[in-house]
């Protein structure tokens, strides 16, 4: 079809969780390729005798994924006949043809934050979906989604005491999923089910988690002689001094972040879902300076990490888990300088939630404290 293949194939770059992979329609044009979700997946051997398949499970993925493949090669005939053809016609159209439920365009979601690193989105995303077709099971369509419908679901999440936070984060991640069907023409304005009038999201309520000016100063004044024990805490201090950093952004911060007497960087987080990417701004004070002094990297070209625990050749998936075993180790020595303290409830949290409230206050005297700390 000038120049236009379409191929089912097995996405084997990423194995999920029961040892299989995700089977795609993968369309190639002007040799760029794009990779459509069908929504199901199988493991290397039973994709090696699809072909043959006699067993019913393995003939009725086999009839699905022909329904698949013929969607996407009766929308590509039809953009060819209009002319129109281009991968991102071929998107827009395929958002009304192969999402016509909400389990795929779960798997569309998922595959398409992992496959830009969004690995964090991409694993709330999948905890979502697998709770979903727990309670409904794999071919849930829009119009099942109603008012009733989701009230029926909070209740049930409740019973099985689910937190509303994780109600919500689980309900939000359906809502993105209806709002981008709305806007690609899938569903009505009268399918909606979100909103005033309708199913409001319940919000869990946060837990005020700042630390007071006289906890910080007996916090960075801390020592048990321990040199993991320092590292540690000057890493959450540091992420308190940078505007309430995350980890996953302090780790990734690069010399090249690093202009003059300031830090620039955007959090990760938002990249992916800001339209507006705004940048945040840290002065680069001396305790800064100290700490980057003291564990940061000693080669200092502008592409290389601040702080040397990511090399850039991690995949997104290594990348992440190496982030969280640093905040976990963070929390750990964090934790254990609270109970020595008495004081709760520190964590890498603690130190993002204290900036705003604490930070102005501290201003004129924590380099006096830090000298004496020193």
């Amino acid at each position: 079809m000038n120049g236009i293949t379409i191929a089912p194939i097995l996405d084997n770059r990423r194995k999920n969780k029961s040892g299989c992979y995700p089977v795609k329609i993968r369309v190639t044009y002007k040799r760029d390729r794009k990779y459509y979700s069908t929504g199901k997946s199988l493991s290397v051997e039973d994709w090696d005798r699809l072909d043959k398949a006699r067993n019913a499970e393995l003939l009725s993925i086999k009839k699905d994924l022909q329904l698949s493949f013929d969607k996407v090669r009766e929308i590509v005939q039809s953009l060819e006949g209009e002319d129109k053809f281009s991968l991102e016609a071929l998107n827009t159209r395929l958002g009304k043809g192969l999402h016509d439920t909400l389990n795929t365009a779960f798997q569309t979601k998922i595959d398409s934050l992992a496959e830009v690193g969004a690995i964090g989105n991409s694993i709330s995303y999948s905890c979502a979906f697998r709770h979903l077709e727990k309670y409904a099971g794999t071919k849930i369509t829009f119009d099942n989604i109603t008012v009733d419908w989701l009230k029926k679901y909070e209740k049930a999440m409740l019973a099985e005491g689910k937190s509303f936070t994780t109600i919500s984060m689980y309900i939000r991640s359906m809502r993105v999923l209806f709002n981008e069907a709305k806007n690609a023409g899938i569903i009505k304005e009268s399918q909606y089910p979100f909103g005033k009038g309708k199913y409001e999201i319940p919000i869990g309520k946060g837990r005020k988690m700042a630390l007071t000016l006289q906890q910080i100063k007996q916090i960075i004044t801390y020592s048990d002689g321990a040199e993991a024990t320092e590292h540690y805490k000057d890493l959450w201090f540091f992420s308190y001094l940078c505007n309430g950093i995350n980890i996953n952004d302090m780790l990734k911060l690069k010399y090249a972040n690093i202009d003059g007497d300031e830090i620039h960087f955007y959090r990760s987080k938002t990249l992916h879902t800001s339209k507006e990417k705004k940048e945040i701004e840290a002065l680069l004070t001396p305790e800064i300076k100290q700490i980057i002094e003291r564990w940061g990297n000693p080669d200092k070209t502008p592409n290389n990490y601040v702080f040397p625990f990511l090399t850039g050749n991690e995949t997104p998936m290594e990348q992440k888990k190496r982030i969280q075993d640093v905040t976990r180790r963070i929390n750990k020595h964090m934790k254990k300088i609270g109970d020595n303290l008495g004081i709760s409830g520190i964590s890498t949290y603690t130190a993002r939630h204290s900036f705003a409230s604490v930070l102005k206050q501290i201003l004129p005297t924590y380099l006096i404290v830090w000298d004496t700390a020193i």
